[in-house]
C-alpha cells in the first residue's frame, strides 16, 4: 500500500477516536487547487511531446465511458429503490472521476515502477464533465412531474452545463494543461519546485483531510443501509473492468490499463456534487457523497487500485 494512502487511514482514525485534529477550511481550498494545477502541469508537459490527433481516440473513450457509466448505473440504482432524481444525482458522481483517486493510482504504479502514458491527466480532464451532463439529462429524462427542474430561477440547463464545464476543476485541470503544453518542460522549469517535486507530500496531507470527512460520513451507513454498501463496494469493480477492457481494446499497455480502471471505477465528490446542487436541488445529496466519498473512494485507493493492478498485469500478459 503506497504511503499516501496510509494518511488517509490515518484520518479515518482520528475521526473514530473523536481527536480534535482538523484541517483548516482555506487549507483545504489550496490544496485541492494546488493538485488540480499539479496534475494539469505535469500532463500538458508531456502533451507537448505529442500530436493531439494521435490522442484522438483515447479522447474518445474518455467520453464514451463518461456518457455510458450513468446510462448503465441509472437503471441498477432504480432497481435499488432510489427515486429518479436520486439515482440520477448517484449515476452523475459515478460517471464522473475522482482527480485524487488517479493521482493515488499513479503514485501507486510508480512504486510498482508500471509506465502509464506521461499525457494520463489529460484524460482525467476530459472525462470529467461528460458523466455530470449525462446524468442531469437523465434526470430529465426520467422526470414524471418536473421534480428535476434545473434549480429555483429556472435557469435552465444551459446555465448548469456552463457551470460545470467552466467550473473549477475542470477550468484548472485543463488550464493546467494547456500552459503546460504551450511552455513545454523548459518554460515550466522555474515552477517544477513548487508544483512537481513537492507533489505527492502534499497529496497525503489533502487525503488526511478526506479520511477526517470520509470517517464522519461511516456514521450515515447505517442510515442507507445494506443496498447502498453493496452498490458503494461492487460497483468500482465492475466499472472497473468496463474501463481496463476499453484500454486493452485501444491496445494500451498494462500502467494505462489500470489508469482507464481507476477513472471507470472512482465517482467524483468535488465537481459532481456541486454540479447536482444547482441542477437537481431536490436530490438527496448526503445519498450519492455519502456513497462516493464514504464507501468507494476508500475502497479504490485502498483495495481498488492494486486489485486493477495485479489484473491489468494478468491480462496484459495473456
Amino acid at each position: 500500500m503506497d504511503v499516501v494512502v496510509w494518511f488517509f487511514l490515518l484520518g479515518v482514525l482520528a475521526k473514530l477516536v473523536k481527536s480534535d485534529l482538523r484541517l483548516p477550511e482555506p487549507l483545504y481550498e489550496t490544496l485541492s487547487i494546488y493538485l488540480l494545477i499539479a496534475i494539469g502541469l505535469k500532463g500538458g508537459i508531456e502533451l507537448s511531446r505529442q500530436s493531439l490527433w494521435d490522442l484522438l481516440p483515447q479522447i474518445a473513450l474518455c467520453v464514451g465511458l463518461g456518457l455510458l457509466i450513468p446510462v448503465l448505473v441509472m437503471p441498477v440504482l432504480r432497481a435499488l429503490g432510489l427515486r429518479a432524481i436520486d439515482a440520477a444525482s448517484m449515476a452523475a458522481h459515478y460517471g464522473s472521476v475522482s482527480v485524487v483517486t488517479f493521482a493515488v493510482g499513479l503514485a501507486y504504479l510508480n512504486t510498482k515502477g508500471i509506465a502509464t502514458s506521461s499525457h494520463a491527466p489529460l484524460w482525467v480532464a476530459v472525462m470529467e464533465a461528460p458523466g455530470i451532463v449525462a446524468g442531469i439529462v437523465l434526470a430529465y429524462w426520467y422526470a414524471k412531474d418536473g421534480s428535476t427542474s434545473a434549480s429555483g430561477d429556472d435557469g435552465g440547463l444551459r446555465s448548469v452545463l456552463h457551470d460545470v464545464l467552466f467550473g473549477k476543476s475542470v477550468l484548472l485541470l485543463m488550464g493546467g494543461l494547456l500552459i503546460g503544453a504551450v511552455m513545454g518542460e523548459q518554460g515550466v522549469a522555474p515552477i517544477a519546485p513548487l508544483f512537481i517535486t513537492p507533489f505527492k507530500g502534499v497529496l497525503a496531507l489533502f487525503l488526511l483531510e478526506l479520511g477526517l470527512v470520509a470517517g464522519a460520513r461511516l456514521g450515515d451507513l447505517r442510515r442507507y443501509g445494506l443496498r447502498l454498501i453493496a452498490f458503494g463496494l461492487f460497483a468500482p469493480p465492475v466499472l472497473a473492468m468496463l474501463g481496463m477492457a476499453g484500454a486493452r481494446a485501444m491496445g494500451l499497455g498494462v500502467g494505462d490499463m489500470v489508469v482507464f480502471a481507476v477513472l471507470a471505477a472512482s465517482a467524483s465528490y468535488i465537481a459532481a456534487p456541486t454540479a447536482m446542487r444547482m441542477a437537481l436541488p431536490k436530490a438527496n445529496a448526503a445519498l450519492s457523497i455519502t456513497a462516493s466519498l464514504g464507501l468507494t473512494f476508500p475502497f479504490n485507493i485502498v483495495v481498488g487500485v492494486p486489485l486493477y493492478t495485479h489484473i491489468a498485469v494478468w491480462w496484459g500478459s495473456v
